[in-house]
């Protein structure tokens, strides 16, 4: 979480990146005033109008020349000082804070009552404004056999029925079922990875993931997503550890219990928290699923110091030079 002059340190970075489950806040301007004596209240009221003002010109001159629209500081007026604005994903590219057309996260370990491995990003539809969002989630069922689902959001405005393989280099990509199952606005596919395609996994530096929609017409229209594997193999060393043997004989696959899974924030969007019962797909079970709960985070509103006598206390923090490096936010 980054709100109030926190904001304004990271506009200053040369590099910004706001990660899916991240939130980027801001909020209007204060002033704060210590007045010594008996001044007459037009005075008071005067200097306060004044240093106002000078302190929106700074905040605009400083906003522009970090390179991001005036559209964030036409907002940021909007705002009172004792509330917050989280910024969202769209808001962050078409202010010029954040321009990645996708925002991901590292795959990270979820120790749940059964433990996975899972990854979020938000990927700009072609052509468009609004943002997707997406998740992966690793299992391990046994010590030769993984199951990976992939969950995004359902295109509204898509016609057509999808399919959708991931790959890893030159290997055999792991093909999802083929009809994915809707759970409210989320559609969900699932598929086995063997211990050969597992390894190829684990040692690609970029996973790409295919998806195809069948349009009435009979055309195909295709997509490559291209993810990254940062985390991958630690997360999947912790995981390992609590995967069951693999059978010495073959067994009648049977579907696991059904679960609520924790739910996720990624600012701007929200999804009710469902139970869904298990997914089966290509002869063997698979773990069930429940969407991510996503919404923007609890927010609290810095407190300030008193400022020293005669001098206005602003709640932007003063416009110094761009600051170096990269600035992401955790």
């Amino acid at each position: 979480m980054c709100n109030s002059a926190c904001s304004y340190l990271f506009l200053g970075a040369t590099t910004r990146e706001v990660a899916p489950d991240a939130a980027l806040a801001v909020h209007s301007s204060k002033l704060t005033l210590v007045v010594h004596g008996h001044p007459p209240p037009q005075l008071v009221a005067a200097y306060r109008e004044k240093s106002m003002a000078k302190a929106d010109r700074d905040r605009a001159a400083f906003i522009q020349a970090m390179g991001i629209s005036r559209e964030l500081n036409d907002l940021i007026k909007t705002v009172k000082f004792e509330s917050l604005h989280v910024l969202e994903r769209p808001e962050l590219y078409r202010f010029g804070i954040d321009t990645r057309t996708m925002a991901e996260t590292d795959w990270a370990l979820e120790t749940a009552a059964r433990p996975y491995i899972h990854k979020i990003a938000l990927s700009r539809k072609t052509g468009g404004a609004s943002f997707r969002a997406m998740e992966w989630r690793l299992f391990c069922d046994t010590k030769d056999r993984a199951r990976l689902m992939f969950v995004r959001e359902f295109d509204k405005d898509a016609a057509g029925t999808s399919s959708v393989v991931l790959m890893a280099g030159a290997e055999k990509p792991v093909t999802f079922g083929a009809v994915p199952v809707r759970i409210g606005t989320y559609e969900a596919w699932t598929g086995t990875i063997a211990a050969g395609a597992m390894k190829s996994m684990l040692s690609a530096s970029r996973l790409q993931i295919g998806a195809g929609t069948l349009t009435p017409d009979g055309k195909t229209d295709q997509e490559i997503l291209d993810i990254g594997t940062a985390g991958l193999e630690p997360a999947w060393s912790r995981l390992f550890e609590s995967c069951p043997a693999a059978p010495a004989y073959d067994k009648p696959a049977t579907a696991p219990p059904s679960f609520t899974a924790p739910g996720l924030t990624v600012p701007g969007l929200t999804v009710p928290s469902l139970t869904v019962p298990s997914l089966a797909a290509q002869g063997t079970a698979s773990p069930s699923l429940a969407p991510a709960s996503l919404g923007a985070p609890s927010l609290g509103t810095p407190s300030l110091g008193t400022p020293s006598l005669g001098t206005p206390s602003l709640g932007t923090p003063s416009v110094g030079a761009q600051g170096a490096g990269k600035a992401p936010v955790p």
